[in-house]
C-alpha cells in the first residue's frame, strides 16, 4: 500500500469543474437502465461506484456505452435477460458500494415478480459488514425470496423469483439509512404498472438524511413518475405510461458531486481562496450543497452562483492565517460533507461538535472512529459517542500518517491537514515550509468517486503562488534561464528533466522494469527528492551528475511515455509551487503543469543555433562531437516533439504565452526578457527582484 506525501502549503484558490455526483449518477443509471427508451446521461461519474453499478446492469442484460464524458443506456423498459438459474445464479459484484446493493436490490425483486430467474449479490469484505436487513424485511414483506448466504442482515444475498403480494404500501425502516427508502421508492413505479394502482412507500420511524431522499424524488420525476408526500416520509407515486412505470428523458446532465466540492470549499477558508467549484450551487438537487452553509458558520465567505459556489476566508488573523471558528451542528442533513469538518476543526479556534451523524459508523468504514483516531495522530483530542465527535484542535499540528481505511472521503478530508497551522509558524518565518508532512495512505481510494481528487488538490494550492513556467525544445538554453531567473528572483526552482530522470535513476537502482506502468507510477509518488543550490539529491544523496548518465537519460525517455507515470509526476511538480514563488522548465510546464502561471515563457532558437551552442558545451568539456549529426538529432527530436500524442511541444499563438526566439540573445538578455514579461503580469508593486 503505497502512500503520498503532502508537504505543508500556505494558500490555495482557482477554479475546480467537479466531477459528476455519484448520488446522482447511481440513481440515474438504474432508471435509465429500467426505464423505456435510450437515455442518454451527460456527464456521468467514471468512477469505481459507477463503474460497478454499469458493469452489474450489463450483466442483467442492459446496454450501456461510454461516449467520452457521456453515458447511453439502452432501457429494458423492466424486462432484464439474464439466463441465472437456482443453480447458476448470475452474480453481481457491487464492490463498497452501499447505494448500488440498496439500489439494484428492490429493483431486481421487482423484475424477478414477472419473470424467472436468481441472482447474487457480492462485495468487498467492508460490504459483508454494512447492514442491509431493514431493506430485506420490508422486501420479504411483499413477498421477495431474499436468501442471506452468510450472516444474517448482511450481503452477500441471493434473490429468486417470486411473485410480489398487491400492497396498499410498501414500508421499511429508514433510520440507518436514507437509501433503504430510494430502493423502495425506485422500484414503486414498477410495481405500480403491474399492479395498475398508485403506489404508497412509507419511512418507518425517523428518516436520516432526507436531501437524498428529495433527490430520488426529483430524479423520479424526470423520469415521468407523479410523486407527492401526503405526510412527512410517506409518498404516493404515480407511474408513467410505460410497462416500466418509467419514461426516458432522452437526456439528463449529471450535476457535479456537491459532496466532493465539500474539500475545496474548505481550502477556500484554509488556504484563503477564493475557490470556486463549478457544477452544483443555489440550484442544485442536492443536499450537501448546504454544507456552505456550515463553511460560513466557521469563518469562511461564500459566494452562490445557479451552479457553483465560491469560498474564501471571511477575515485573517495572526500570521496573516484565516480564522476559523468552533460550531456545534447538527449534520443529519449533511452527513457525507460533514466529515470535512473533521479537518476544518483542526484549525479552530475553540472545540467544534458534530452531531446526528450515527449513520457515520455504518458506511465504507466506522467513519466516526477513523476520524477520531487519525485526528488525534495529527494532535488533536478527540472526543467520540455512538453519534457525535466532538474536535479539540492541537495547539500544533503533527507530522501523521494517515490510515484511510479504504474509505475515499478519510483520505479527501485528511489532505486538508496540509495547510499551514499557527502551530507551524515560528516569528523568523511565516511563508515557508513548516517542516512537518502529511503522509495519505493508499491514495487511490480515491478512485471511488474522484480519481483525479489529489492532481486538482495540488492545482489549486499551485496557483496560489506565483509561477513562471518556461517550456522549450532540447539545447534552448531553457535550463540555464530558468536557473538564473529564480536565483534573481529568490523563487524556488523546478527542472522538470531532472524529476524524470531522478524517476528513472531510481527505478534502475530498485529493479523497476520500464515495462511496469503502475510499479513506475508508485515509485514517482513516493521519490524523495529535492533541487538544492544547482545540486540534485535523491534520498538525501547528491545524485546530480549520476542521472546524466547515459543509460539514466534513456531510461528517461521510456518511461515518459505512460500517462500514469505522467500523471504521478503532474502530482509532484505542482507540489513544488511553494511561496515565495516557483520558476520551472520544462516541455510542457505552461501547457499542463502549470496552466495558470502567472507568466508562461516558451523559449527556443533556430536548430542550428541550438546545434553550435551543444557542440561547444561538449567540446568544453572534452568530449569529441560532429556538428552536423548533432543538427541532424535535434531536428529528428523537435520532430517527435512537436507530434507526440500527449503533450506536445509547440508553441501556440493567441494561447497566453510570450514567444521568446534566443537565437541572436545572450543568456543575460534572455534572463532580462524573462524578468520583464514577469514584472508585467505582475500586480502593481508586486515585482521586486531579490535584493531590490
Amino acid at each position: 500500500m503505497s502512500g503520498l506525501v503532502l508537504d505543508v502549503r500556505r494558500g490555495a484558490c482557482g477554479e475546480v469543474p467537479l466531477p459528476g455526483s455519484k448520488s446522482f449518477s447511481i440513481r440515474a443509471l438504474l432508471l435509465a437502465a429500467w426505464a423505456q427508451g435510450h437515455t442518454r446521461l451527460k456527464g456521468l461519474l467514471d468512477s469505481d461506484d459507477t463503474a460497478v453499478m454499469i458493469e452489474s446492469l450489463k450483466r442483467l442484460g442492459v446496454r450501456i456505452e461510454r461516449e467520452g464524458p457521456d453515458c447511453l443506456v439502452w432501457g429494458a423498459d423492466g424486462l432484464l435477460s439474464f439466463s441465472g438459474t437456482e443453480k447458476e445464479p448470475v452474480e453481481c459484484f457491487v464492490g463498497n458500494s452501499g447505494l448500488t446493493v440498496r439500489t439494484l436490490l428492490p429493483a431486481v425483486v421487482a423484475a424477478l415478480s414477472a419473470q424467472e430467474g436468481s441472482l447474487v449479490l457480492r462485495g468487498v469484505p467492508r460490504m459483508h459488514e454494512r447492514p442491509i436487513g431493514d431493506l430485506v424485511d420490508g422486501l420479504r414483506a411483499l413477498g421477495a425470496q431474499i436468501d442471506y448466504l452468510e450472516a444474517d442482515g448482511f450481503p452477500p444475498l441471493r434473490v429468486r423469483s417470486a411473485a410480489l403480494l398487491p400492497a396498499d404500501e410498501l414500508a421499511v425502516v429508514a433510520s440507518t439509512s436514507s437509501q433503504f427508502l430510494t430502493g423502495l421508492l425506485q422500484m414503486a413505479p414498477v410495481l405500480g404498472r403491474a399492479w395498475n394502482r398508485t403506489v404508497r412507500v412509507r419511512a418507518q420511524g425517523e428518516l436520516i438524511s432526507r436531501p437524498y431522499v428529495d433527490l430520488s424524488v426529483a430524479l423520479l420525476r424526470r423520469f415521468g413518475v407523479t410523486v407527492s408526500e401526503v405526510r412527512a416520509g410517506c409518498f404516493e407515486l404515480e407511474a408513467a405510461p410505460a410497462r416500466s412505470g418509467l419514461l426516458s428523458p432522452g437526456e439528463l446532465a449529471i450535476e457535479g458531486d456537491a459532496s466532493s466540492a465539500s474539500y475545496f470549499l474548505a481550502a477556500g477558508l484554509l488556504g484563503g481562496g477564493p475557490i470556486r467549484v463549478l457544477g452544483a450551487g443555489a440550484k442544485s438537487l442536492q443536499g450537501d450543497v448546504h454544507f456552505a452553509d456550515a463553511l460560513e458558520q466557521m469563518g469562511a465567505r461564500i459566494r452562490w452562483g445557479d451552479d457553483f459556489m465560491e469560498s474564501s476566508a471571511a477575515r485573517v488573523g495572526a500570521h496573516g492565517l484565516p480564522v476559523v471558528r468552533g460550531v456545534d451542528l447538527d449534520c443529519n442533513h449533511i452527513p457525507d460533507a460533514a466529515m470535512t469538518l473533521v479537518a476544518v476543526a483542526l484549525y479552530a479556534q475553540g472545540h467544534t461538535r458534530l452531531r446526528n451523524i450515527g449513520s457515520w459508523r455504518v458506511k465504507e468504514t466506522d467513519r466516526i472512529a477513523a476520524m477520531a483516531t487519525e485526528a488525534r495522530k495529527l494532535g488533536a483530542q478527540v472526543e467520540e459517542g455512538d453519534d457525535f465527535i466532538v474536535i479539540h484542535p492541537p495547539a500544533r499540528m503533527q507530522t501523521a500518517s494517515i490510515q484511510t481505511y479504504d474509505d475515499h472521503r478519510v483520505a479527501m478530508s485528511f489532505s486538508l491537514a496540509s495547510f499551514v497551522h499557527a502551530g507551524d509558524l515560528s516569528a523568523a518565518a511565516t511563508s515557508g515550509p513548516a517542516g512537518r508532512v502529511v503522509e495519505i495512505r493508499d491514495p487511490a481510494c480515491v478512485n471511488k468517486t474522484f480519481p483525479d481528487y489529489f492532481d486538482c488538490l495540488a492545482d489549486v494550492c499551485a496557483q496560489a503562488v506565483p509561477v513562471i513556467a518556461i517550456d522549450g525544445p532540447t539545447a534552448s538554453g531553457k535550463g540555464t534561464v530558468a536557473a538564473l531567473v529564480a536565483q534573481r528572483l529568490g523563487f524556488h526552482y523546478l527542472d522538470s528533466g531532472a524529476l524524470y530522470r531522478l524517476l528513472a535513476l531510481s527505478s534502475l537502482r530498485s529493479g523497476v522494469s520500464a515495462q511496469d506502468e503502475r510499479q513506475l507510477a508508485d515509485v514517482a509518488a513516493g521519490l524523495e527528492m529535492a533541487f538544492e543550490g544547482g545540486r540534485v539529491l535523491l534520498c538525501g544523496e547528491d545524485v546530480t551528475e549520476s542521472i546524466r548518465a547515459e543509460d539514466v537519460g534513456n531510461r528517461a525517455s521510456e518511461l515518459a511515455v505512460w500517462p500514469a507515470v505522467r500523471r504521478s509526476l503532474l502530482r509532484r511538480q505542482r507540489d513544488c509551487a511553494r511561496l515565495p514563488g516557483l520558476v520551472a522548465d520544462g516541455r510542457d510546464m505552461g501547457s499542463v503543469v502549470f496552466p495558470h502561471a502567472r507568466t508562461r515563457i516558451f523559449l527556443t532558437a533556430s536548430a542550428e543555433a541550438r546545434a553550435e551552442r551543444r557542440h561547444k558545451q561538449l567540446i568544453e568539456k572534452g568530449f569529441s562531437a560532429n556538428l552536423a549529426n548533432l543538427l541532424a538529432d535535434l531536428q529528428a527530436r523537435d520532430a517527435r516533439d512537436a507530434s507526440r500524442a500527449l503533450a506536445p511541444l509547440k508553441f501556440v499563438e493567441g494561447s497566453g504565452a510570450v514567444l521568446l526566439d534566443t537565437t541572436s540573445l545572450s543568456i543575460e538578455e534572455a534572463v532580462q526578457r524573462v524578468l520583464g514579461a514577469f514584472e508585467r503580469s505582475c500586480p502593481p508593486h508586486h515585482f521586486a527582484p531579490k535584493g531590490a
